[in-house]
């Protein structure tokens, strides 16, 4: 059975995508917007020859949804794109693979791709937040820029043959995997706001995570599991940042606690009320803003987390503070 939302959902007309952005990936991508030109000769180079070919393989070997295959997808692909105000409607292409997975792709036209494992797996509501999950990467130009910086690291991938050099490609690579779990989160918040029902989109991570039992399972349970993972001793937060440097996706119980955590800030609630950015608004966008909210953002993650290292690195900080404002102080009387 399908979970129905209590209320019909708002539109949220000329939403901008910096609504749903994590403060990190917006910081980024406000200021790669700012590189004008850059991502249009990207687009025009790649839309010659690789994208080309990635949608003819899909268009030669997977089924295009429309209004008359697949055609349940393709009205919840209608809904979503209402609901966020899309400009445009991306293609959807469903492809056979059991695994359950979805991705976006293309650059000049993105677009969107599900494995039939997914279809499979998930009902209508929770079919809804995955497509508009999606949906919300395309909006964000997430590829385009990240196939910018991919471009501009194989620059560098010389440096990798040198032990100093490769040091520095492991740390850019590091960074550039950072920003792509971010912009999953990122996608997570617009496929809730498509969706408009929490349940929903916290019962599709509990469903990949555990393979579809999600009659073994139970979300208080599921959650606390996610506190146990924050809650980490130092030995422990050295192991989670090895095992997530070369991960392009957070893991599935941290996506669902940040959500959850999300919803809780009244963000999410704030947004659906209308207050929320206009994308009429985006090149007035700052960049040392953006920089700001997410300098904020990783330093509120570091204060409220249990995990060792982050107090570590908090209480650090205010004690190099402290004793900076001791030798200004020192300093001074000195000077009088």
């Amino acid at each position: 059975m399908t979970t129905q939302p209590a209320r019909s959902r708002a539109t949220l007309t000329d939403i901008s995508s910096r609504a749903w952005e994590h403060p990190a990936d917006r910081g980024a991508l406000v200021a790669l917007r700012k590189l004008k030109g850059f991502d249009s000769l990207l687009k025009a180079i790649s839309g010659l020859f690789n994208e080309r070919a990635v949608r003819l393989v899909f268009l030669g070997s997977a089924v295009r949804v429309d209004e008359r295959q697949f055609t349940r997808l393709h009205g919840l692909l209608g809904e979503v794109a209402r609901t966020l105000d899309a400009p445009e409607l991306p293609e959807m292409y469903v492809v056979a693979n059991p695994e359950p997975g979805a991705l976006t792709i293309g650059m000049n036209k993105p677009f969107i791709v599900l494995n039939s494992g997914l279809v499979d797996l998930l009902d209508t509501d929770e079919l809804r937040f995955v497509i508009a999950h999606e949906l919300g990467h395309a909006m964000s130009g997430h590829a385009v820029y990240q196939t910018l910086l991919q471009r501009l690291i194989q620059l560098t991938g010389v440096l990798s043959s040198v032990p100093v050099g490769g040091l520095g490609f492991r740390a850019i690579m590091a960074a550039l995997y950072e920003w792509s779990r971010k912009s999953e989160l990122s996608a997570d918040r617009a496929g809730l706001l498509a969706t408009q029902d929490p349940a929903t989109a916290f019962r599709v991570h509990m469903k990949l995570a555990s393979g579809g039992h999600l009659e073994d399972l139970d979300a208080t349970s599921f959650f606390a599991q996610g506190q146990e993972y924050d809650d980490a001793d130092l030995r422990d937060s050295v192991l989670k940042m090895l095992l997530v440097e070369n991960r392009s996706h957070p893991f599935l119980v941290v996506r669902a606690s940040e959500l959850r955590r999300w919803v809780d800030s009244g963000e999410y609630t704030r947004i659906l009320a209308g207050d929320y950015p206009r994308r009429q608004d985006d090149d007035q966008a700052g960049v040392s803003e953006a920089a700001k909210a997410a300098a904020r953002s990783y330093s509120e993650t570091f204060r409220q987390s249990q995990d060792a290292v982050g107090k570590l690195v908090h209480d650090v900080a205010g004690v190099l503070g402290s004793v900076k404002l001791w030798f200004d102080e020192q300093l001074r009387r000195g000077d009088d």
